[in-house]
């Protein structure tokens, strides 16, 4: 997937998220709690995203190369009322959207990862927002799945950048050369993952034998690595079943 084409998900996932939104907040008081991000309601859901938005769009701004104190950004409030939180987080959303295409993939820029431009931003954030938008309609109903592009581009994002990461910002235990396969059923890829030591290795395709493989739609595949499904949710069909949920023992949530 092409920086364009992230640009046009990441503008209909805003698209989504407000709906669902202004759903929930159409039913009164209480706002629906979001289960999916224990302790949070609507209200915090739209508050947390609208504000990584309006951050990373000061360090896309200013092009910095370490990270801003969010305290020092000078932002206004955050607004309280439903009406007006939803007119804020869509107008961030598309301050974001904006300078993310006006830059391109590849303006350097502060990121906490190894890669540090603007592209990584842009899946990053595109990522983030469509399990938000996953959250805010599972609030009031079933949600609906993640675009399939927008899913497996998730699922090969967790092996290559958030899965070392949480590794390293967690207590994790060594790998011991635990092999997971996630099969998608809904498209060609297979990926299979390798826990050595200190390090997360992904190889293309079915090699060696897995200690547990799993399949599903690329949506579901990606809703699983992000705690949102549970193991149940994939069929399991090689290996030990029971080590899908180790998956996260190996890989902290953050």
């Amino acid at each position: 997937m092409d920086h364009s084409e992230r640009i046009s998900h990441f503008r209909s996932e805003t698209s989504a998220f407000e709906k669902a939104v202004r759903r929930a907040f159409d039913l009164g008081e209480p706002v629906p709690a979001v289960s999916s991000c224990p302790g949070w309601t609507v209200s915090d859901l739209v508050a947390h995203l609208g504000g990584v938005h309006r951050y990373l769009a000061h360090v896309l701004r200013e092009r910095l190369t370490a990270p801003p104190d969010p305290g020092g950004l000078g932002l206004p409030p955050v607004p309280a009322a439903p009406e007006e939180l939803t007119e804020w987080f869509a107008q961030g959303a598309q301050e974001l959207a904006e300078l993310l295409r006006e830059l391109g993939p590849d303006t350097p820029v502060w990121t906490w990862s190894a890669e540090r431009t603007s592209g990584f931003w842009l899946r990053m954030q595109l990522i983030e927002l469509a399990v938000h938008r996953w959250d805010a309609q599972s609030a009031t109903g079933t949600p609906g799945p993640l675009d399939p592009a927008v899913a497996a581009d998730a699922v090969t994002q967790t092996f290559e950048v958030m899965a070392p990461a949480r590794r390293a910002w967690k207590a994790a235990p060594a790998g011991q050369g635990e092999r997971y396969r996630f099969r998608r059923t809904d498209g060609p890829e297979t990926w299979t993952v390798v826990f050595a030591p200190d390090e997360v290795l992904l190889e293309s395709g079915p090699t060696a034998p897995a200690d547990v493989e799993a399949t599903g739609t690329a949506s579901d595949l990606a809703l699983f690595l992000w705690r949102r499904l549970p193991a149940t949710a994939l069929r399991a069909t090689a290996g030990d079943a029971a080590l899908l949920p180790r998956w996260f023992t190996l890989v902290p949530p953050v």
